[in-house]
């Protein structure tokens, strides 16, 4: 049986499980002995087992995405035109996603009673959060962005710090000759790939830690939270439909000169396969194939846009994590001022770069935005049985971007070539 369909299996299982213990028993000691002795503490191993793989692997993706570019000098115009449309197509997906889950506000509906026993249940996660849940922005945050010393940054879970240090380390490895980056970058690379194998054996007890933090949260809340769960799907597959729909349709007509029916026409197979496997690396091959052949992208654009942006161009991701965010923040009420929203819009386009290209990759970096703001990382059980289906829908709006920059770039190189022949 898939691991989603497990995963699912152990939402619906938990959720049914734990809201009939809540109507039967509920507030009983017994149960809440049973969820401080046996379910919370399972399901808080197995998320920490996720939390541990984040530094190493914000590290290694983040300075290899960066290093992966080349010689700045080498990459040039292309490389400046690509960076610049991923960023900026990150960047808007992100900012419809907040736009968006303010207005309609899906964490809203549950009983303030609710709300405050969540929160004083989960009150020990919420404190000691990595960097911002206390409240706005201050100089003392933008200093601490370069640290002193990366390992105490690490240990400290000042995830800004060690964001920066990844990205001038990856700088770092564009300035060196290739003889002396490459035992790093293959030690990076070593790393990275340790830590996906990681996720995926932690992954594997998915569908038995979900049921039991699924369990634990409705045997003490009831079905309350339900409810506010399917405002949440509709609210993100909603935010990329419209993304897709609209937003990459303007990008197509206005940056590329393309018609977006055609467009769409042309790349059905790629969004289809994205859509199946979760995958953007899986759909790396199918994607090349594509802008080559049915868009006429050529393949000195294509070969450097697309393997890039399976990396490094994540807008249905970002925008995925936007909406979490402030979802989970809405049902702890833990209100997010306008600041760290804005630092959650920043986190979400740049952790977006350190996302694995395998289903569920961002799980373990969500749950570091989650700590950064102050939502217990245990939150992240109550969308996690739901998110196969996120998953899919993301990276099918992942995927199509990374062709959407391929047309941009494209004509961009174009009208340059014209401009000089003429």
């Amino acid at each position: 049986m898939p691991l989603h369909t497990r995963i699912l299996i152990g939402l619906v299982g938990g959720a049914v499980t734990g809201v009939l213990v809540n109507l039967t028993a509920g507030g009983h000691a017994t149960v809440e002995t049973v969820i401080s002795n046996v379910t919370d503490p399972f399901g808080r191993v197995w998320l920490n087992a996720l939390i541990m793989v984040v530094i190493p692997l914000i590290l290694s993706t983040v300075a290899l995405g960066v290093a992966g570019l080349g010689s700045l000098a080498h990459v040039g115009r292309i490389g400046l035109a690509t960076l610049l449309t991923f960023f900026s197509l990150t960047a808007m997906a992100t900012l419809l996603g907040l736009l968006a889950v303010n207005v309609i506000r899906p964490g809203r509906g549950l009983d303030p009673a609710v709300t405050a026993q969540l929160m004083e249940t989960y009150r020990g996660q919420t404190e000691g959060a990595m960097g911002l849940a206390e409240g706005a922005l201050s100089i003392d945050t933008f200093v601490r962005m370069v640290p002193r010393n990366p390992v105490a940054a690490a240990a400290n879970g000042e995830m800004l710090g060690v964001i920066v240090f990844a990205l001038l380390l990856g700088v770092g490895l564009t300035t060196l000759s290739r003889e002396r980056a490459q035992p790093l970058v293959h030690v990076l690379e070593s790393v990275a790939h340790a830590m996906v194998a990681i996720i995926g054996l932690v992954m594997a007890l998915a569908p038995f830690a979900v049921f039991a933090l699924v369990f634990g949260v409705t045997a003490r809340f009831g079905f309350d939270l339900l409810g506010s769960l399917l405002a949440y799907v509709l609210t993100v597959v909603g935010c990329l439909a419209v993304f897709t729909i609209a937003g990459y349709a303007l990008v197509l007509k206005v940056a590329a000169g393309r018609s977006p029916l055609e467009f769409f026409r042309k790349v059905r197979v790629v969004m289809l396969t994205a859509f199946s496997t979760s995958s953007s690396n899986a759909t790396l091959p199918t994607t090349l194939r594509v802008a080559e052949e049915e868009l006429g992208i050529p393949p000195r654009v294509s070969g450097f846009v697309v393997p890039l942006g399976a990396t490094m161009n994540m807008n249905g991701t970002a925008l995925f994590e936007g909406v979490t965010v402030l979802f989970l923040a809405q049902v702890f009420g833990a209100g997010l001022a306008l600041s760290q929203q804005l630092v959650v819009l920043l986190m979400a386009v740049v952790t977006a770069i350190g996302v694995a290209g395998v289903p569920g990759g961002s799980i373990p970096l969500l749950m570091m935005v989650l700590g950064m703001v102050g939502v217990p990382a245990e939150s992240i059980a109550i969308v996690l049985g739901v998110d196969r289906i996120l998953d899919m829908c993301r990276t099918t709006v992942n995927v199509t971007g990374d062709l959407v920059t391929a047309a941009v770039v494209d004509r961009w190189e174009r009208r340059r070539v014209d401009v000089r022949e003429a």
